[in-house]
């Protein structure tokens, strides 16, 4: 089956210097963009990440300094790579978790203001663990019948990620070919930030999910605890949280809109005609 889209989504796999949102960096990258017409258009980048590579991350993927250090640095390829993605949904392999908060990462250390809103993401992943409860891997066998013979290279996992998705959607009749549904299906607990130190409320209302003020509205802690926020602005969190921290701080300072002379008058003629 193939995917109902009415604007491009992006399928993208990451390969990094490790597992830290904050701190680590892209050493390969694999996007496979498909339009809602069915054509596809795909680019893999190997990327000098500006650190050493650890060796046990080197064992999981195989790339090594050696490899990656003529290569173009993130913030060379981050015009391309938000080219192409700028007008996209994205999906990927526990992408919700790791691939899109470490991507926001990579963009705004580069200067670009890269943000989820607008956007759609869909995690094969959380879909999979929910229907089957497997591996990528395992998953690329169950639903595909193929071996993953190059697992941990950007591209291949990439490709195996679409692929699966496409089956899943063969597979479950309850799974709406809808990006929306798609969307709603593999996400996880709402948050506002990737990393989860912002929730959303019941309400839809920004909350802290650590700490002192755990459950506590964010714009309620940031009235009573001004330094609260800069105190989070110089710590050691992922861009994108302070980012949405900065928004939220931006909104409640927001000024009141003054009213011209012009509409003090309309608005005491419109009292004036309701008597």
């Amino acid at each position: 089956m193939e995917l109902n889209l009415t604007r491009p989504i992006i399928f993208f796999d990451l390969e990094t210097t490790g597992i830290n949102i904050a701190k680590d960096r892209v050493v390969e990258i694999s996007i496979l963009k498909i339009y809602p017409n069915g054509n596809k258009e795909s680019k893999t980048w190997l990327v000098n990440p500006e650190m050493e590579i650890p060796a046990e991350s080197t064992a999981v993927h195989g790339i090594t300094n050696e490899k990656v250090v003529t290569e173009p640095t993130f913030k060379e390829l981050a015009p391309q790579i938000n080219a192409m993605i700028l007008d996209s949904d994205l999906a990927g392999f526990n992408s919700n978790r790791f691939d899109i908060p470490l991507l926001a990462e990579e963009l705004l250390r580069a200067d670009i203001d890269f943000s989820m809103e607008g956007r759609k993401a869909i995690d094969v992943q959380v879909i999979f663990h929910k229907k089957e409860q497997r591996t990528l891997s395992a998953g690329y066998k169950f639903y595909c019948g193929k071996d993953l013979t190059d697992a941990h290279s950007a591209e291949a996992d990439t490709i195996a990620t679409y692929e699966i998705l496409k089956a899943q959607l063969d597979a479950y009749d309850d799974l709406e070919n809808s990006v929306d549904k798609l969307s709603e299906f593999s996400a996880h607990t709402l948050r506002a930030d990737f990393a989860g130190f912002i929730l959303f409320d019941d309400n839809g209302k920004e909350i802290f999910s650590f700490g002192k003020y755990k459950g506590r509205l964010v714009e309620e802690v940031l009235k009573e605890n001004p330094g609260y926020n800069s105190w989070m602005q110089n710590a050691d969190f992922p861009l994108y949280t302070k980012k949405v921290l900065r928004e939220i701080k931006a909104r409640m300072t927001k000024p009141t809109k003054v009213m011209s002379d012009s509409e003090k008058l309309q608005a005491l003629q419109d009292k004036f005609n309701t008597k």
